[in-house]
Protein backbone atom coordinates (compact mmCIF):
# COMPACT_ATOMS: atom_id res chain seq x y z
CA UNK A 1 0.00 0.00 0.00
CA UNK A 2 1.29 3.85 -0.54
CA UNK A 3 3.14 4.51 2.36
CA UNK A 4 0.27 7.90 3.34
CA UNK A 5 -2.00 4.65 4.04
CA UNK A 6 0.11 2.59 5.94
CA UNK A 7 1.37 5.65 8.46
CA UNK A 8 -0.59 5.58 11.52
CA UNK A 9 -3.35 8.78 11.50
CA UNK A 10 -4.60 9.99 14.99
CA UNK A 11 -7.84 11.58 15.61
CA UNK A 12 -7.94 14.28 18.33
CA UNK A 13 -11.17 15.76 19.50
CA UNK A 14 -11.33 18.10 21.81
CA UNK A 15 -7.86 20.20 20.57
CA UNK A 16 -7.32 22.53 23.36
CA UNK A 17 -4.35 22.78 25.70
CA UNK A 18 -3.41 19.00 26.48
CA UNK A 19 -4.40 18.33 23.05
CA UNK A 20 -2.23 20.32 21.69
CA UNK A 21 0.75 18.91 23.34
CA UNK A 22 -0.21 15.43 22.66
CA UNK A 23 -0.13 16.44 19.02
CA UNK A 24 2.76 18.13 20.03
CA UNK A 25 4.62 14.37 20.78
CA UNK A 26 2.98 12.94 17.94
CA UNK A 27 3.20 14.58 14.50
CA UNK A 28 6.72 13.80 13.92
CA UNK A 29 5.82 10.17 13.76
CA UNK A 30 2.46 9.76 12.70
CA UNK A 31 -0.05 12.06 11.01
CA UNK A 32 -2.15 13.92 13.45
CA UNK A 33 -6.07 14.93 12.49
CA UNK A 34 -7.52 17.53 15.02
CA UNK A 35 -11.63 18.16 15.21
CA UNK A 36 -12.16 21.87 15.43
CA UNK A 37 -15.44 23.82 15.35
CA UNK A 38 -13.87 27.17 15.13
CA UNK A 39 -12.99 28.57 11.54
CA UNK A 40 -10.55 30.49 13.47
CA UNK A 41 -8.32 28.18 15.16
CA UNK A 42 -7.86 25.99 11.19
CA UNK A 43 -5.07 28.27 10.90
CA UNK A 44 -3.31 27.46 13.79
CA UNK A 45 -3.76 24.06 14.19
CA UNK A 46 -1.90 23.86 10.69
CA UNK A 47 1.00 26.06 11.98
CA UNK A 48 1.09 23.24 14.57
CA UNK A 49 1.92 20.62 12.11
CA UNK A 50 -2.10 19.34 12.44
CA UNK A 51 -4.64 18.89 9.72
CA UNK A 52 -7.91 21.03 11.08
CA UNK A 53 -11.36 19.27 10.20
CA UNK A 54 -14.33 21.08 10.87
CA UNK A 55 -16.93 19.29 13.02
CA UNK A 56 -19.35 20.24 15.47
CA UNK A 57 -19.78 17.45 17.90
CA UNK A 58 -23.42 18.90 18.75
CA UNK A 59 -23.90 18.66 15.27
CA UNK A 60 -23.62 14.64 14.61
CA UNK A 61 -24.46 15.53 10.76
CA UNK A 62 -21.13 17.61 10.56
CA UNK A 63 -18.73 14.71 11.87
CA UNK A 64 -19.62 12.00 9.60
CA UNK A 65 -16.00 12.75 7.54
CA UNK A 66 -14.49 11.10 10.56
CA UNK A 67 -15.10 7.52 9.93
CA UNK A 68 -12.84 5.81 9.32
CA UNK A 69 -9.90 8.61 8.47
CA UNK A 70 -7.95 7.37 11.64
CA UNK A 71 -6.13 4.09 12.94
CA UNK A 72 -5.98 5.66 17.19
CA UNK A 73 -8.07 8.72 18.61
CA UNK A 74 -8.21 10.68 21.52
CA UNK A 75 -11.20 12.27 23.08
CA UNK A 76 -10.22 15.18 25.32
CA UNK A 77 -13.57 16.86 24.45
CA UNK A 78 -16.22 17.97 27.65
CA UNK A 79 -19.60 16.71 28.01
CA UNK A 80 -22.03 19.13 27.50
CA UNK A 81 -22.65 22.24 30.40
CA UNK A 82 -26.52 20.29 30.90
CA UNK A 83 -28.43 17.02 31.51
CA UNK A 84 -27.17 13.52 32.55
CA UNK A 85 -26.13 12.04 29.58
CA UNK A 86 -22.96 12.83 27.08
CA UNK A 87 -24.73 12.88 23.97
CA UNK A 88 -21.41 14.76 21.93
CA UNK A 89 -19.68 10.99 22.95
CA UNK A 90 -22.51 9.06 22.16
CA UNK A 91 -22.82 11.25 18.61
CA UNK A 92 -18.56 11.07 18.11
CA UNK A 93 -18.78 6.93 18.84
CA UNK A 94 -21.42 6.26 16.01
CA UNK A 95 -19.02 7.84 13.66
CA UNK A 96 -16.16 5.88 14.26
CA UNK A 97 -18.67 2.63 13.76
CA UNK A 98 -19.17 4.13 10.48
CA UNK A 99 -15.91 2.72 8.68
CA UNK A 100 -13.58 0.59 9.77
CA UNK A 101 -12.72 1.12 13.33
CA UNK A 102 -9.53 2.71 15.13
CA UNK A 103 -7.36 0.35 16.89
CA UNK A 104 -7.41 2.41 20.25
CA UNK A 105 -9.38 5.13 21.79
CA UNK A 106 -8.43 7.16 24.35
CA UNK A 107 -10.73 8.99 26.68
CA UNK A 108 -10.26 11.61 29.23
CA UNK A 109 -12.57 11.31 31.89
CA UNK A 110 -12.73 13.09 35.03
CA UNK A 111 -11.71 11.43 38.93
CA UNK A 112 -14.87 13.17 40.01
CA UNK A 113 -16.31 9.90 39.05
CA UNK A 114 -15.14 8.47 42.52
CA UNK A 115 -17.51 11.14 44.57
CA UNK A 116 -16.27 11.63 47.80
CA UNK A 117 -14.32 8.87 49.46
CA UNK A 118 -13.54 10.93 52.90
CA UNK A 119 -9.66 10.80 51.89
CA UNK A 120 -9.27 7.70 51.51
CA UNK A 121 -6.91 5.80 49.05
CA UNK A 122 -8.47 4.82 45.80
CA UNK A 123 -7.12 2.59 42.84
CA UNK A 124 -9.04 2.25 39.68
CA UNK A 125 -11.68 -0.65 41.44
CA UNK A 126 -13.53 1.38 43.75
CA UNK A 127 -16.53 1.82 42.88
CA UNK A 128 -17.78 5.01 40.86
CA UNK A 129 -20.24 7.28 42.91
CA UNK A 130 -20.37 10.46 40.86
CA UNK A 131 -22.69 12.86 42.86
CA UNK A 132 -23.24 15.86 40.70
CA UNK A 133 -24.53 16.15 37.39
CA UNK A 134 -21.02 17.15 35.96
CA UNK A 135 -19.52 13.82 37.14
CA UNK A 136 -22.62 12.27 35.84
CA UNK A 137 -22.11 12.82 32.57
CA UNK A 138 -18.55 12.25 32.39
CA UNK A 139 -19.82 8.55 33.56
CA UNK A 140 -22.23 8.12 30.82
CA UNK A 141 -19.69 9.17 28.77
CA UNK A 142 -17.16 6.03 30.71
CA UNK A 143 -19.89 3.92 29.66
CA UNK A 144 -20.20 4.67 25.94
CA UNK A 145 -16.36 4.59 25.87
CA UNK A 146 -16.41 0.88 27.17
CA UNK A 147 -19.27 -0.40 25.92
CA UNK A 148 -18.06 0.69 22.51
CA UNK A 149 -14.69 -1.18 22.97
CA UNK A 150 -16.47 -4.36 23.83
CA UNK A 151 -19.07 -4.34 20.90
CA UNK A 152 -16.72 -3.11 18.53
CA UNK A 153 -13.51 -5.26 19.49
CA UNK A 154 -11.49 -2.46 20.03
CA UNK A 155 -9.01 -1.04 22.68
CA UNK A 156 -10.45 1.72 24.71
CA UNK A 157 -9.06 3.29 27.29
CA UNK A 158 -9.77 5.57 30.38
CA UNK A 159 -8.00 8.01 32.35
CA UNK A 160 -9.54 9.67 35.19
CA UNK A 161 -8.31 13.04 35.30
CA UNK A 162 -7.64 15.36 38.62
CA UNK A 163 -6.61 18.73 38.25
CA UNK A 164 -4.19 19.82 35.47
CA UNK A 165 -1.76 22.59 35.92
CA UNK A 166 1.37 23.84 34.17
CA UNK A 167 2.86 27.21 34.38
CA UNK A 168 1.89 27.81 30.39
CA UNK A 169 -1.62 27.21 30.88
CA UNK A 170 -4.24 28.94 31.10
CA UNK A 171 -5.34 29.60 34.92
CA UNK A 172 -2.95 26.44 35.25
CA UNK A 173 -0.98 28.01 37.92
CA UNK A 174 -2.47 28.82 41.91
CA UNK A 175 -0.94 32.26 41.53
CA UNK A 176 -3.84 34.04 40.31
CA UNK A 177 -6.08 32.61 43.26
CA UNK A 178 -3.46 33.60 45.90
CA UNK A 179 -3.23 37.27 44.48
CA UNK A 180 -6.97 37.71 45.19
CA UNK A 181 -6.53 36.16 48.64
CA UNK A 182 -9.56 33.59 47.74
CA UNK A 183 -9.84 31.31 51.10
CA UNK A 184 -9.13 27.49 51.70
CA UNK A 185 -10.62 25.59 54.52
CA UNK A 186 -9.41 25.48 58.06
CA UNK A 187 -7.12 22.12 58.38
CA UNK A 188 -10.13 19.88 60.32
CA UNK A 189 -11.94 20.40 57.36
CA UNK A 190 -9.57 20.39 54.72
CA UNK A 191 -9.68 17.70 51.43
CA UNK A 192 -7.37 15.87 49.70
CA UNK A 193 -6.88 16.93 46.36
CA UNK A 194 -4.62 15.13 43.18
CA UNK A 195 -2.73 17.20 40.33
CA UNK A 196 -1.34 15.70 37.13
CA UNK A 197 1.04 18.10 35.08
CA UNK A 198 -0.37 18.55 31.75
CA UNK A 199 2.73 17.42 29.69
CA UNK A 200 2.74 14.20 31.84
CA UNK A 201 -0.87 14.26 31.06
CA UNK A 202 -0.27 14.24 27.53
CA UNK A 203 2.24 11.60 27.67
CA UNK A 204 -0.15 9.39 29.52
CA UNK A 205 -2.64 9.57 26.62
CA UNK A 206 0.03 8.96 23.83
CA UNK A 207 1.40 5.95 25.99
CA UNK A 208 -2.25 4.76 26.36
CA UNK A 209 -2.94 4.76 23.08
CA UNK A 210 0.15 1.87 22.47
CA UNK A 211 0.25 0.34 25.68
CA UNK A 212 -3.07 0.77 27.40
CA UNK A 213 -5.21 -2.84 28.18
CA UNK A 214 -8.21 -3.20 26.30
CA UNK A 215 -11.38 -1.68 28.29
CA UNK A 216 -9.03 -0.43 31.06
CA UNK A 217 -8.94 2.61 33.25
CA UNK A 218 -6.18 4.72 34.49
CA UNK A 219 -5.85 6.94 37.70
CA UNK A 220 -3.90 9.71 35.78
CA UNK A 221 -2.12 11.78 38.57
CA UNK A 222 0.85 12.20 39.95
CA UNK A 223 2.30 11.61 43.39
CA UNK A 224 1.64 14.19 45.88
CA UNK A 225 -0.26 13.65 48.68
CA UNK A 226 -1.71 17.21 49.91
CA UNK A 227 -4.94 18.85 51.10
CA UNK A 228 -6.16 21.47 48.83
CA UNK A 229 -5.14 24.06 51.63
CA UNK A 230 -1.34 22.80 52.08
CA UNK A 231 -1.41 22.94 48.15
CA UNK A 232 -2.04 26.70 48.22
CA UNK A 233 0.30 27.34 51.31
CA UNK A 234 3.60 25.16 49.14
CA UNK A 235 2.82 27.32 46.23
CA UNK A 236 2.50 31.00 48.15
CA UNK A 237 5.96 30.10 49.86
CA UNK A 238 7.24 29.38 46.27
CA UNK A 239 6.13 32.04 44.70
CA UNK A 240 6.82 34.43 47.87
CA UNK A 241 3.05 35.15 48.39
CA UNK A 242 1.40 34.99 51.35
CA UNK A 243 -0.55 32.41 52.07
CA UNK A 244 -4.13 32.27 52.02
CA UNK A 245 -6.73 32.79 54.73
CA UNK A 246 -8.63 29.88 56.22
CA UNK A 247 -12.03 29.68 56.99
CA UNK A 248 -14.41 26.80 58.50
CA UNK A 249 -16.49 24.65 56.02
CA UNK A 250 -19.78 26.99 57.15
CA UNK A 251 -17.50 30.41 56.34
CA UNK A 252 -16.21 28.90 52.95
CA UNK A 253 -19.94 28.66 51.94
CA UNK A 254 -20.69 32.13 52.60
CA UNK A 255 -17.95 33.60 50.63
CA UNK A 256 -16.99 30.89 47.75
CA UNK A 257 -18.62 30.24 44.50
CA UNK A 258 -20.62 26.99 44.00
CA UNK A 259 -18.48 25.54 41.52
CA UNK A 260 -14.98 26.12 43.74
CA UNK A 261 -17.36 24.72 46.70
CA UNK A 262 -17.67 21.14 45.19
CA UNK A 263 -14.42 20.93 44.59
CA UNK A 264 -13.79 21.20 48.83
CA UNK A 265 -17.02 18.49 49.00
CA UNK A 266 -14.65 16.11 47.74
CA UNK A 267 -11.72 14.00 49.64
CA UNK A 268 -9.70 10.99 48.05
CA UNK A 269 -6.12 10.10 47.56
CA UNK A 270 -5.55 8.57 43.99
CA UNK A 271 -3.45 5.25 43.62
CA UNK A 272 -1.14 5.63 40.19
CA UNK A 273 0.28 1.98 40.15
CA UNK A 274 -1.46 0.97 36.82
CA UNK A 275 -0.25 4.37 35.09
CA UNK A 276 3.37 3.64 35.94
CA UNK A 277 3.17 -0.07 35.98
CA UNK A 278 1.45 -0.91 32.64
CA UNK A 279 1.51 2.30 30.43
CA UNK A 280 5.30 2.87 31.72
CA UNK A 281 4.92 6.71 32.49
CA UNK A 282 7.86 7.87 34.34
CA UNK A 283 6.20 11.47 35.76
CA UNK A 284 8.31 14.13 34.45
CA UNK A 285 6.71 16.49 37.49
CA UNK A 286 6.57 13.17 40.29
CA UNK A 287 4.76 15.94 42.49
CA UNK A 288 3.66 19.44 42.42
CA UNK A 289 6.70 20.84 43.81
CA UNK A 290 8.58 19.95 40.79
CA UNK A 291 5.90 21.35 39.00
CA UNK A 292 5.72 24.62 40.90
CA UNK A 293 9.38 25.20 41.14
CA UNK A 294 9.78 26.55 37.94
CA UNK A 295 7.26 29.09 38.00
CA UNK A 296 8.96 30.41 41.28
Amino acid sequence: MPSRFRRERVLIVGCGDVGQRVAGLLRRNVRVVALTSSTARVSELRAQGVVPLLGNLDNPDSLRRLAGISTRVVHLAPPPAQGWQDLRTQALLQVLRLRTSPAACVYGSTSGVYGDCAGAWIDETRTTNPDSPRARRRQHAEDCVRFFGRSAGIRTHTLRIPGIYAPDREGGTPRARLLKRTPVLCAEEDVYTNHIHADDLARACVLAMWRGRAQRVYNTNDDTALKMGDYFDLAADLYDLPRPPRVSRAGATEQLPLMLLSFMGESRRMVNRRLKQELGLRLRYPTVREGLVSLA
